[in-house]
């Protein structure tokens, strides 16, 4: 990518539609040119899971440099449609995307997602490597080589990895555990910044290391 290029990072989205649409309307990111990377956790909780899904594709459609990475609500989400067990997805708020679907019994849901959305799904990456940065949904187990991380810490992992020091090489920008403002410190940046729970959704653009950012408050 030519240094006129951008990239744009953009933190868990859990179904709020209307926010990232308004955030990738503010952030004046130029489908072709800049590289929009999405952390993970598309689904659940919010209100629209199913309306996210459709706009990422419809962004991917226009664009070569859409990247999208695995979130555990994603990952729960595929486990069960693959015949796993229901109970993960539901406890941690698969029940707002059965909605979406318009599906009130688990048992209908393999027959109603839209191969689309299938195959957006099975099309998401445990991480990405950046020229400073790796990007990752939930970080990184401390110690172990990136070839050899477990796709479970890379969705999952929280104090294991926020509260080490280790050195990965560069700096882990991340989503998962939701702050309040972005979490800057040596070797992490945290990007989820609770959307979902009445806060904001967060991106942040690089080179320049610029936040940008939609307030929940804003929508009233």
């Amino acid at each position: 990518m030519s240094t006129e290029e951008r990239t744009f990072i953009i933190g868990d989205v859990h179904g709020c539609l209307i926010m990232l649409k308004r955030l990738v309307d503010k952030i004046d990111w130029r489908p072709g040119k800049d590289r929009l990377i999405f952390l993970g956790d598309y689904i659940d909780r919010g209100e629209d899971s199913r309306g996210v899904i459709d706009y990422i594709i419809a962004l991917s459609k226009v664009s070569p440099h859409v990247q999208c990475l695995l979130g555990n609500h994603e990952s729960s989400f595929l486990s069960f449609l693959e015949g796993g067990d229901v109970r993960p997805f539901l406890l941690n708020g698969g029940e707002t995307t059965l909605r979406c679907y318009d599906v009130y019994d688990t048992a209908e849901m393999h027959n109603i997602v839209p191969h689309d959305h299938l195959v957006f799904l099975r099309s998401l990456r445990p991480w990405i490597e950046l020229d400073d940065y790796y990007v990752v949904h939930a970080g990184f187990r401390p110690g172990v080589a990136l070839d050899n991380q477990r796709l479970d810490d890379m969705v999952w992992i929280r104090e294991e990895f926020l509260l080490s020091g280790y050195d990965f090489g560069k700096t882990v920008i991340f989503g998962h555990t939701p702050f309040a403002e972005p979490f800057v410190t040596k070797g992490k940046i945290g990007l989820d910044t609770g959307a979902v729970y009445g806060n904001k959704l967060t991106c942040l653009e690089l080179p320049s290391f610029k936040f940008h950012w939609v307030e929940a408050s804003s929508l009233d």
